[in-house]
């Protein structure tokens, strides 16, 4: 037995040697098994001899950072590797002498190139031989990969080279957070393969001719992507992956992106720009449709813009990660991996080929439906002048009715504080009085009652349902499409909402044509029984109709002149000029939107006789008109009805169907006059039934409400983020 001290020595100068020993063309030759060489010359130091310390299996060695690490050599393993039975120690560990471990000189590191000359050449010029030289000694040398006494052959299934174990070999270093810090290299690709559809085909489902690290990267001669003679660099990426994707590789040769490449233009879309490189996941994933524009738009920013303008891109900016929307992507338009322009006659947007694209989405697509235009651009004149004629004038109706009627709007409010202010007591009595009277008159009619019901439900479904197109790159309207359980649903949600808009309509219309029939005795003289133009025009233009007069216009400007305390409050009949505003702006709505979005919901039908630009028309219209009526209800009407103080917090009259005796004193004082006056005021006159069901009634309302302006608050902040950006 050596002595203590000689033998920490030992410890302390053969801890490297131990630690870096590496692959060999054969075994170490264990104790017992030395050649008859060693037994006779003094000078050559047998195995057996190492094994005398290095047998023991609590053998330690301080490394030159203070850190502890076994140099224990387990016979039996060594025995087992590719070098047992063919080396001894001295064989690799070719600068020990028999003065080891006295003389505390530490080993050398093993040179491995002594026998794998080709294999040393190659690592010599890669990254990590490259690294090496200069400085960087984290770098992976041969025994970071093959082991070290343990070495087995590549093809041994516990070899840590094998294919299968490969990336968790490969792991060690590149899924190592100080390492990648320190290094930069990369950002743990190995997990990420091993979610990708190469890690799971090899390591879940044992296919051994799926990709492993080496077989893309390289397994002596791995270099930087930069590196033009590395099989990952960009102009070399499709030959990489044509290694194992032959046909795809011919395909994509031939198209567009391709031809870039062959042509070695950098430029050129590889097959990582679209696949990634270590996140590669199959084609039929949900996730990978739904992220494949953004790939896309990495290149063709401009197309993707305009792509996101159209009801395929955004229902796709609003789809959940994991899952495919229904609607187009890029691919299924363009091509895969056969991309070609469209003035390429064997492109799929050739004037032969369209048309058979289309229809994979629309069966019913024709020549007319083909002629829409995905990527068009409302600003430019020139290429699309209809559709930027239609955007200027949208975008004025837009701007000049908020304009006009947001004036309107402050300056009442600002008129009602300053009332408010000077006589608050008066201004509260008034309040409670309107709402708490003992005299009630109709106002509204069941059937009113109930139209107006149709028309809070479905405009809130259609704002609800459609908005989150509109602001497509909100966390909200993802959220609201989530919620809703995706675009499909949405649409038919949508879709619902629009059958609703047209009944109520339609059962209005009805109505107003019964009204007319059921009263065309009045419109005859009772002395000539012959039409009456008075008549008629009373009924047109008389105080109980929604059409704008003369009066109207006088009751504008002297409302105006009350607001600058430029004369008394006007008072009203039956209808105020707002309300008549609104009423009209909903036969107005309906067209726009209904017509707009009619063309959007069944395109084919409409473009047989209807170029498809038509298309790209009513997506403006709708969605501006949209956006008009949501700011205008949920700002303007809701102002006018429910905000002004003496209404707030709401006014339930629509809900209800009556006023009060002294609201229509305080501000419809005409038509009590005129009721009066004609001896029809007590026909108006109603009972207290409304207590009976106020309570539900009222509840409703403050849900409808309520919406309304959340609603208003994620639009304003939406229009807001989207300036700020």
């Amino acid at each position: 037995m050596m002595a203590a001290s000689k033998r920490a020595g030992f410890f302390r100068a053969a801890a490297v040697a131990c630690c870096f020993a590496l692959a060999g063309p054969g075994p170490l030759l264990l104790q017992g098994q030395e050649d008859s060489d060693a037994a006779t010359d003094p000078d050559i130091i047998a195995s057996s001899d190492c094994l005398d310390c290095h047998s023991d299996n609590e053998l330690t060695m301080e490394w030159p950072d203070g850190s502890e690490h076994s140099i224990f050599v387990d016979a039996e393993k060594f025995d087992a590797s590719v070098h047992g039975g063919l080396l001894d120690c001295v064989d690799c560990h070719g600068d020990l002498t028999r003065e080891h471990p006295d003389n505390e000189v530490r080993a050398k590191p093993v040179d491995c190139s002594s026998c794998h000359e080709d294999a040393a050449e190659q690592y010599a010029t890669s990254i990590h031989g490259v690294s090496q030289k200069m400085g960087a000694s984290a770098a992976a040398k041969c025994s970071d990969c093959h082991g070290h006494h343990d070495i087995l052959p590549v093809k041994d299934p516990n070899s840590p080279v094998f294919k299968l174990n490969l990336p968790a070999t490969c792991a060690k270093c590149h899924s190592n957070e100080k390492l990648v810090a320190e290094y930069q290299i990369g950002g743990n690709e190995p997990t990420h393969y091993l979610d990708s559809i190469h890690g799971q085909a090899l390591l879940k489902m044992g296919l051994i001719v799926a990709p492993s690290c080496n077989d893309c990267h390289g397994v002596h001669d791995i270099k930087r992507s930069v590196d033009r003679e590395s099989p990952i660099n960009h102009l070399n990426i499709a030959k990489t992956c044509g290694t194992c994707h032959v046909k795809i590789e011919e395909v994509y040769e031939k198209s567009v992106h391709g031809r870039l490449n062959l042509g070695k233009d950098n430029r050129a879309p590889v097959c990582t720009d679209c696949h990634t490189a270590h996140e590669i996941e199959t084609p039929v994933n949900g996730h990978f449709k739904a992220v494949s524009d953004q790939r896309c738009g990495k290149c063709h920013e401009e197309s993707l813009l305009h792509y996101r303008d159209t009801y395929h891109g955004k229902a796709m900016a609003l789809g959940r990660a994991d899952e495919a929307p229904e609607v187009a992507a890029c691919y299924d338009c363009h091509g895969h991996h056969d991309v070609l322009p469209p003035s390429d006659p064997e492109s799929r947007l050739s004037d032969k080929n369209i048309l058979a694209t289309c229809s994979q989405c629309h069966p019913d697509a024709n020549a007319g439906f083909v002629k829409y235009q995905p990527h068009a651009n409302p600003l430019d004149h020139d290429r699309y002048p209809v559709l930027n004629v239609t955007f200027l004038l949208m975008t004025g109706l837009l701007i000049g009715v908020f304009a006009f009627f947001g004036g309107h709007t402050l300056l009442w409010l600002g008129r009602a504080i300053y009332l408010y202010r000077h006589d608050s007591k008066t201004f509260r009595e008034a309040k409670v009085q309107t709402q708490r009277d003992d005299e009630w008159f109709t106002r509204f009619q069941p059937f009113d009652r109930f139209l107006h019901f149709l028309v809070v439900t479905s405009f809130l479904l259609l704002v609800i349902t459609g908005m989150p197109l509109k602001f497509y790159y909100t966390d909200w309207a993802r959220t609201l499409f989530s919620v809703m359980g995706g675009a499909q649903v949405a649409r038919w949600l949508h879709h619902f909402g629009a059958i609703i808009t047209f009944l109520y309509f339609l059962l209005h219309t009805v109505a107003l044509a019964k009204n007319a029939w059921r009263n065309r005795r009045e419109m005859r003289d009772p002395k000539t029984g012959r039409i009456s133009v008075a008549r008629i025009k009373d009924a047109l233009f008389g105080p109980d109709s929604m059409v704008p007069t003369m009066q109207d216009w006088r009751d504008f400007v002297a409302h105006n002149k009350w607001f600058f305390g430029k004369g008394p409050k006007p008072q009203f009949d039956r209808w105020t000029y707002w309300e008549k505003f609104d009423y009209f702006a909903v036969f107005w709505g309906v067209f726009a939107i209904g017509l707009s979005g009619l063309v959007m919901w069944f395109p084919e039908f409409f473009t047989r006789f209807l170029p498809g630009w038509v298309i790209n028309v009513a997506l403006i219209v709708h969605s501006d008109e949209a956006l008009l009526a949501a700011g205008f209800i949920f700002t303007i009407h809701f102002f006018n009805t429910h905000f002004r103080l003496e209404k707030f917090p709401m006014d339930t009259v629509i809900f209800s169907g009556r006023i009060s005796k002294a609201e229509m004193l305080h501000e419809r004082k005409r038509w009590y006059d005129r009721l009066v006056s004609t001896g029809r005021l007590d026909s108006f006159r109603v009972q207290d039934e409304w207590e009976r069901w106020k309570s539900i009634a009222r509840s409703f309302g403050y849900l409808f409400f309520g919406i309304g302006v959340v609603l208003l608050i994620l639009i304003i902040y939406a229009m807001t983020s989207r300036l700020v950006h």
